[in-house]
């Protein structure tokens, strides 16, 4: 009887401690996000063969907000539709719109299909599009051509 007593003591004085350490562990607080106010922005175009992604940065470089159209629900070959980079604009449209952007320099990389209707998509939201650059890589002679085939 002594035995199964302490044996229980010391099952309470085990679970004890085990609360008494999930207690000593601070809590994680969230942060609330701030109101981000834009006058002047830059809007990057990432369009390859496979997808199309748009982020908007403040005139530093800091991504504000961003979106992809993977992101927006497309899937497999429908991701590259120049269709699919006007709805991932129109899902920038609400952070536009509190933010207050107004101006926007347009940089442009990538050979994909949604490179202009991207663009468009960002005048139609009432964007003024202060300059369009393409830095799309070009490779100077890149790797060795394959042999042509004999046929």
């Amino acid at each position: 009887m002594a035995e199964e007593t302490t044996k229980q003591e010391e099952v309470e004085v085990k679970e004890d401690k085990s609360t008494s350490s999930e207690d000593k562990k601070p809590s994680k607080k969230k942060k609330k996000k701030q109101k981000i106010s834009l006058n002047k922005g830059i809007a990057y175009v990432s369009s390859t063969y496979n997808n199309t992604i748009i982020s908007l940065a403040d005139t530093q470089g800091n991504v504000v907000a961003w979106c992809s159209a993977g992101k927006a629900g497309f899937k497999g070959p429908k991701k590259s539709t120049p269709y699919a980079a006007g709805i991932v604009v129109r899902e920038l449209s609400d952070f536009v719109k509190s933010s207050g952007l107004k101006q926007v320099d347009v940089i442009v990389k990538g050979v994909g299909m949604g490179r202009d209707s991207s663009i468009r998509g960002l005048s139609g939201l009432g964007l003024q599009i202060l300059s369009i650059k393409d830095k799309t890589p070009v490779p100077h002679n890149g790797p060795r051509a394959k042999k042509p085939r004999r046929v």
